[in-house]
């Protein structure tokens, strides 16, 4: 069997497992991390697939969870669509809304498609509150869950699993979508639509089309949203939500398919975890994304497909050091980076200056971090910080220059076995 298979099997059987596995609490981040995963796949089709970087995609999300709030209030989860079947009124209310911002959207490219996009969302965005029937205003709207099929919903663990298997189905017919002519086709807009028009394909018709389904998976992604929360409120629109998701996707591999789903459900449970841990949690994912695209341009995904490259390539005995060395490098920049941002947070933070207003001493109060007490003011504190940047910047040079080594090596054996052929014939 294939390593990939076997994979892909492990990866079903955990998620299968997580409820029985994990707390309730933690049954609801992993509930958040399908719906981001699903997103962010469906913003990839838009731009990873067919290179249209969308800075408005939480339109159909939002039109997605509304479309779905408005449909389990007005079918109480009966009759054509039941409680399973109520993400269908979020695709259709993100395909609708897709058709329409797509068409407009789609008559430029590049900035220009990305400014239009933009606006669309914060336009949406700003009439929400005022048209209270249809969003409810500043409160939102609020649906329930109503029994189905034997099964109540009123529980995590089945709201879980209804989301698993809509985010499975999701992500699959995706897959499939990439794989046919059509899927095929987006990859011709991304690397020269100038071509494809030469050929006689009508470019904004297919621009258009692939918006639409990307609209459509989003607003699955938010119907599901609705059915987990059981509310709906303008706040879905809000701009933070479309920069999440390019977040996410470029931060997982734009340039992969799974990418996007690592990077989501990486970066979703990094905030439920880092979030009552810091205030600065955001800075962190800020940071993180500048490295990623200053270092890590192929993302997470890339990383993978590297090391497995490199696997193939000089084996397990080969890779391990540079695993050892890149592991202690990322914990030890890691730790120094964020003992400086804590620092320096709680140092520039209201109640610090105040405190340190009142204190008739000259030297500044200790910072309480790390359950330790630190001088800002002292050498010392900051050598700390420094010590584990300066140690794993070199940690990470020579991960670095061991790869190379492993390069020469291939090099001078490759160099050695021709010679020897070259001697026997």
């Amino acid at each position: 069997m294939k390593t990939q298979s076997v994979l892909f099997i492990t990866a079903i059987a955990l998620l299968l497992a997580i409820p029985f596995l994990l707390s309730q609490g933690l049954v609801d981040a992993a509930i958040q991390m399908l719906i981001a995963a699903l997103f962010a796949s469906a913003y990839n089709l838009l731009c990873g697939q067919a290179g249209m970087l969308s800075f408005g995609h939480a339109a159909y999300f939002g039109m997605g969870a509304f479309a779905t709030v408005h449909a389990m209030n007005a079918l109480d989860g009966t009759g054509l669509l039941p409680t399973p079947f109520m993400p269908l009124a979020g695709a259709v209310g993100g395909l609708l809304f897709g058709i329409v911002a797509g068409y407009f959207s789609t008559k430029r490219s590049g900035t220009y498609f990305a400014m239009i996009t933009l606006a669309i969302a914060e336009l949406v965005h700003a009439l929400a509150p005022q048209l209270k029937d249809m969003f409810g205003g500043e409160s939102g709207i609020s649906a329930m869950r109503m029994p189905a099929w034997g099964f109540t919903f009123g529980s995590t663990n089945e709201v879980y699993y209804l989301t698993l298997v809509w985010v499975l189905l999701s992500i699959a017919l995706l897959f499939l979508f990439t794989r046919t002519p059509l899927g095929r086709l987006t990859l011709g807009l991304r690397e020269n639509a100038h071509r494809l028009r030469f050929l006689g394909y009508n470019t904004h018709r297919l621009s258009i089309m692939v918006f639409a389904i990307s609209a459509m998976f989003s607003g699955i992604a938010g119907g599901l949203q609705v059915v987990s929360n059981e509310a709906a409120n303008y706040v879905l629109f809000d701009a933070h939500l479309s920069a999440a998701v390019v977040l996410n996707t470029y931060i997982g591999g734009v340039g992969s398919f799974l990418g996007p789903v690592l990077g989501a459900s990486v970066m979703t449970f990094f905030g439920y975890a880092v979030s009552d841990l810091t205030q600065s949690w955001l800075l962190y994912q800020g940071t993180l994304f500048v490295l990623v695209m200053m270092f890590m341009p192929t993302g997470l995904a890339g990383i993978i497909a590297s090391l497995g490259g490199l696997h193939k390539r000089f084996g397990v005995a080969s890779l391990a050091p540079l695993v050892v060395l890149s592991v202690i490098s990322a914990l030890l920049l890691s730790a120094g980076g964020t003992f400086v941002i804590e620092m320096l947070q709680r140092m520039l933070s209201q109640n610090y200056q105040s405190l340190a207003s009142l204190q008739t001493a000259t030297r500044w109060p200790d910072i309480l971090l790390f359950g330790q007490s630190w001088p800002p003011a002292s050498i010392s504190t900051w050598l700390v910080p420094i010590s584990l940047l300066a140690v794993g910047a070199v940690m990470g040079y020579l991960a670095k220059q061991w790869v190379q080594i492993l390069i020469q090596r291939e090099a001078l054996k490759s160099e050695s076995n021709q010679s020897e052929k070259e001697v026997v014939e």
